[in-house]
């Protein structure tokens, strides 16, 4: 059966937008064209299905409507209301109303929000009898009014909740990292899938699950039980599940080297406890101890890592806490190569170490480093 094309809208983290081109396109996506915290590509109904369900770097994935220019405050409230909501939006049910904005004639988000949703209940209030109501936790029906300049587009949000909420995470820390981000930096730092990866703290285990799902080819929705689109009117459950079929005949049953340390034993708890409920507790070793009291786990391998950094987690002595992790490094793990985030741009510094690459990216509002080390033994090592 053919499908018709359309366009499509992944979102992202500020700093993935690279690989979530090579994510979308392994999956079949076309035409791409990388953006802002987003890349636009041209896909069909099956392919908007398989990339909710098994994209690794995306937040949400858009469907856009239509879009048209903002002249004055006026025009958005005029050009949604003249739009056919009917033939998408059954009164009897909920929705929601995501707005962004940039450089634009308004300057509040919330105001943009309540406009759209003014404009589109009160056509369906005029045109059927009935207005939706609102409901901004679990609605039938996400949409969202990005606002760039004055270029309006409104788009359906077919993922429904955020796709970085996989689903396995059942016991967190503090500031645990986004499952996306997690994944991201995994993709990112060219991991081979048959390198002993450790990550030395490893808070309740997202990225080492993160890593496991890429490396086992497990896709990154196989936890959730829900997506945006499921309630649209043109929800096809057949194709869902050869989708579905066709994405899990795809894992594999590879033989893992992961290890995840951390000195704080509720985190090595709370990751037990996530990589139980995802079923990687036989490929994921996990120790209670610090980084400077650890063992490497191999003669080389990979070290990804999301220590702490004073704005997410209080250091005592950001300083001291960075020049342990360097000269640790330096006396135990030659052969590895080494990545950590960090928005700590000067304690960095005190790793003591020279990064062969330094990649911007967001976690959360920080600006951060991703930044690579590659242990040598001898003067190289001293950097």
């Amino acid at each position: 059966m053919t499908f018709p094309k359309f366009p499509i809208i992944a979102k992202t983290i500020s700093g993935l937008e690279d690989v979530l081109v090579k994510d979308l396109e392994s999956l079949g996506a076309v035409d791409l064209l990388k953006l802002n915290r987003a890349v636009s590509f041209t896909g069909d109904q099956p392919l908007l299905y398989r990339v909710n369900y098994c994209c690794r770097t995306a937040l949400r994935i858009l469907k856009p409507l239509f879009h048209f220019e903002i002249l004055e405050q006026k025009d958005l409230y005029d050009r949604l209301y003249e739009y056919p909501w009917e033939n998408f939006i059954d009164p009897e049910k909920t929705i929601s109303i995501d707005a962004v904005i940039s450089y634009t004639v308004f300057t509040n988000s919330q105001f943009v929000a309540q406009k759209s949703k003014d404009a589109i209940v009160d056509r369906l209030r005029d045109k059927l009898g009935k207005r939706p109501s609102v409901d901004l936790d679990d609605p039938d029906l996400r949409i969202n009014v990005h606002l760039f300049k004055d270029l309006c587009t409104v788009s359906l949000d077919s993922s429904g909740q955020s796709l970085h909420r996989r689903g396995y995470r059942k016991n967190t820390g503090p500031a645990p990292i986004n499952e996306v981000l997690a994944a991201g930096l995994v993709m990112l730092s060219g991991w081979d899938i048959t390198t002993p990866l450790l990550d030395p703290m490893c808070g309740s285990g997202t990225l080492l699950i993160e890593a496991a799902m890429i490396a086992k080819n497990i896709p990154a929705g196989y936890f959730r039980d829900s997506y945006g689109f499921m309630k649209w009117n043109d929800f096809d459950s057949g194709l869902w599940e050869r989708v579905r079929a066709e994405s899990l005949a795809r894992v594999s049953t590879l033989n893992l080297h992961l290890f995840g340390s951390d000195r704080s034993g509720r985190a090595i708890e709370a990751a037990g406890i996530n990589m139980q409920h995802a079923g990687f507790q036989n490929d994921i070793t996990l120790n209670e101890v610090s980084f400077e009291e650890s063992v490497p786990p191999a003669e080389k391998g990979f070290i990804i890592c999301n220590p702490p950094y004073d704005e997410r987690i209080k250091l005592d002595d950001a300083v001291a806490f960075y020049k342990m992790i360097g000269d640790t490094l330096k006396r135990k793990y030659s052969g590895f190569q080494a990545w950590f985030i960090s928005s700590d741009l000067e304690s960095l510094k005190f790793i003591g170490l020279r990064p062969s690459r330094r990649i911007v990216v967001f976690n959360g509002p920080l600006e951060c480093r991703f930044v690579k080390f590659e242990v040598f033994t001898g003067k190289k090592a001293r950097g």
